[in-house]
């Protein structure tokens, strides 16, 4: 059985962390490059296992590793070799089990809640190209290449001692579809595939989320199928368009509402934030059975949800 559905066998609810990379900037990290939040594996690792505990003392149930934009080629950049930069990578996932062994070694910490779960985050192609492309999809590659590229990364955080993997801001189908056929070559892994979303019934590329969903279905190294970094108003519809087209659990975590500018690297608009626990109810109504946040989330919002969580 794989780690998710032991969990929902006993709970009825995984909570998951929410965003690494903004809640790093509000640590002040400065993120303004192409490696994102995995500079820090290089700058400051203490602090995201820190950010990892305070997740964990929020109440997460799982935390998300720093690998989201660790790629072989974007830490060639940097001149580390292939030994550096997957070393880097299982870092990464020992900065979160760390956190989390040293949060469970504490027995009041136990109580009224399951062993929390680490994923290792597999980011999309286009996050290493650090242009927004992982909200877009048009990459020109096929699903060879795509396997060609993420097979080095997997091969390693398949070894660093997750729980499982987190494919995480999927934008389009042809990455999904490289992702579950690749897990055939890990067979002790599962994972749960989120997509990003552009509104609520496609993903960024422009697929239909459900016909996404069905496909991958079939697959049972998948663990959960679901959308992240999309934002609040689209979730319950997209939790529908889901819940129709799987039998596997639903996963959602959604970003604040903002909007991230890329060329002003800055956000705008408005936030949900404030109201993360009500919509987190109702997304859990509609189906949802994992339930975190994305970019600008922080421990704030999941202690609203996980203190709701606890008493339902």
């Amino acid at each position: 059985m794989n780690p998710i559905d032991h969990m929902l066998r006993e709970y009825p609810l995984i909570v998951l962390d929410g965003a690494l990379a903004t809640e790093l900037e509000a640590r002040g990290c400065d993120l303004h490059d192409p490696l994102w939040s995995a500079k820090v594996l290089l700058e400051a690792p203490a602090l995201i296992q820190q950010v990892h505990t305070d997740y964990f003392a929020a109440g997460a149930d799982c935390a998300i590793t720093a690998t989201y934009q660790a790629t072989f080629a974007g830490f060639a950049r940097r001149g580390l070799d292939e030994q550096a930069s997957a070393q880097l990578m299982c870092r990464a996932v020992e900065l979160a089990l760390a956190a989390r062994d040293a949060f469970w070694a504490v027995p009041a910490n136990r109580v009224g809640r399951p062993h929390p779960l680490v994923a290792a985050s597999i980011g999309p192609y286009g996050a290493g190209l650090a242009d927004g492309s992982e909200y877009r999809g048009d990459y020109g590659l096929d699903e060879a290449a795509l396997m060609d590229f993420h097979r080095p990364r997997m091969a390693v955080l398949a070894a660093a001692g997750a729980d499982l993997f987190a494919c995480e801001t999927i934008p389009c189908m042809a990455e999904a579809r490289a992702l579950a056929r690749l897990l055939a070559e890990f067979p002790d892994q599962c994972a749960w595939i989120s997509f990003s979303a552009r509104d609520g019934a496609h993903t960024s590329h422009g697929e239909l989320l459900a016909e996404c969903a069905a496909w991958l279905d079939q697959f049972p190294q998948i663990a959960a199928i679901g959308v992240n970094c999309t934002a609040p108003q689209f979730i319950a519809k997209l939790i529908d368009a889901l819940a129709g087209a799987t039998s596997k659990p639903i996963v959602v975590y959604p970003n604040s509402g903002e909007t991230y500018q890329p060329e002003a690297q800055c956000w705008v608009g408005d936030s949900a934030a404030q109201n993360f626990a009500d919509l987190a109810r109702g997304w859990y109504t509609h189906g949802a059975r994992l339930i975190g946040g994305c970019c600008r989330t922080g421990p704030r919002e999941i202690q609203a949800l996980a203190s709701w969580a606890r008493l339902s």
